[in-house]
């Protein structure tokens, strides 16, 4: 995520750093790293992690692992070791700074939502352009492409969320049940439904198949900055400004579990893909200090398992390797790092 001008579109912690240049561009790059993780391949990939130690936390069960990143390949004998940096296409066409990216399904074209009201589509075998989408009023800050891979949907701090046709650029639905800025964006397994996180402190789960809304979560006192489904579609997983991430139920609403093991905002979750655990990443956004783990979570009962200790700046995004073996972080320290998640 890279944030350099002005804005205005509304008063949110998140937005005023981006208006107030509190987070370098350089500093957002933890958080595309990372977004492209989750889509299958890494770019770019860079590790700063203090020594390796492990010592028991509260309660007993759980573990604190601090700096235990994957281990890198041996340099060669005969050359300087030096960070990979390979740059397979620039998107050039934004304005303004690119808040979220999102790859296809299939993993041939990227969609990416900007400061500059507009989300985009690329081709992500030649870099090429596909379309542009101009229907929000301000900026675009979360994009989320359907797991069937025929719909875009977009969050914006104009207050709605929008739906797009991934064929061919046409609008479809607007949803417009949010009083704030809506943060986070994702689709139901089986892309039928859409929930969506905003700065009023709700959760709401939209009807993708006729643009219907279907109910209101309001158990977060807080700015609900990011929202994830299971895998199964039975339930949703929101994080909150008010250091939590509450798990409810995805068929009315209801509240299942509530975990409290976050001491600032919690940015970023993403479920495990057996469904069986929950991450979140945390951090302050005023002072770019705090928290700054990633913690992991049992998904049956609510139990903390473990908390991840390596950054010096709030992480804002987890995502979970495909065998769930493995979690990467990516946080405004400009690091990605990746943990083993036994």
């Amino acid at each position: 995520m890279a944030h350099q001008p002005s804005f205005s579109q509304d008063a949110s912690p998140l937005g005023r750093l981006l208006g107030e240049q509190r987070i370098s561009r350089r500093s957002m790059l933890g958080k595309l790293a990372a977004l492209t993780l989750a889509g299958g391949s890494i770019t770019s990939f860079v590790t700063s992690c203090a020594s390796t130690t492990t010592s028991p936390t509260s309660p007993p069960a759980s573990r604190t692992f601090t700096g235990s990143p994957a281990t890198p390949p041996p340099a060669s004998p005969t050359s300087t070791p030096s960070p990979i940096r390979t740059v397979l296409y620039t998107y050039r066409s934004h304005s303004a700074a690119v808040i979220g990216v999102a790859w296809s399904p299939e993993g041939k074209r990227i969609a990416s939502g900007s400061a500059d009201g507009t989300m985009q589509v690329w081709d992500a075998t030649n870099g090429k352009h596909v379309y542009t989408y101009r229907k929000h009023a301000g900026r675009v800050n979360a994009v989320a492409w359907s797991p069937d891979g025929k719909r875009i949907a977009s969050g914006s701090a104009d207050k709605t969320v929008q739906v797009w046709d991934a064929a061919n650029g046409g609008h479809v639905y607007t949803y417009r049940g949010h009083s704030d800025a809506v943060l986070g964006v994702a689709w139901s397994p089986d892309s039928t439904r859409l929930a969506s996180g905003s700065n009023d402190g709700t959760a709401q789960v939209w009807d993708a198949t006729n643009g219907g809304h279907v109910y209101v979560y309001r158990g977060h006192p807080g700015r609900v900055n990011a929202v994830a489904w299971s895998p199964d579609g039975k339930r949703l997983a929101s994080g909150s400004a008010d250091f939590t991430v509450q798990v409810w139920d995805a068929a009315n609403g209801g509240h299942v579990y509530t975990y409290r093991g976050h001491s600032d905002a919690v940015l970023g979750v993403a479920w495990s893909p057996d469904g069986k655990r929950l991450a979140s990443g945390g951090g302050n956004l005023d002072n770019g200090r705090g928290d700054t783990s990633a913690q992991v979570w049992d998904a049956a009962n609510g139990g903390h398992i473990y908390s991840f200790r390596g950054h010096s700046e709030p992480v804002w995004t987890v995502a979970w390797s495909p065998d769930g073996t493995r979690l990467a972080s990516g946080s405004a320290d400009k690091t990605v790092q990746v943990w083993r998640a036994p």
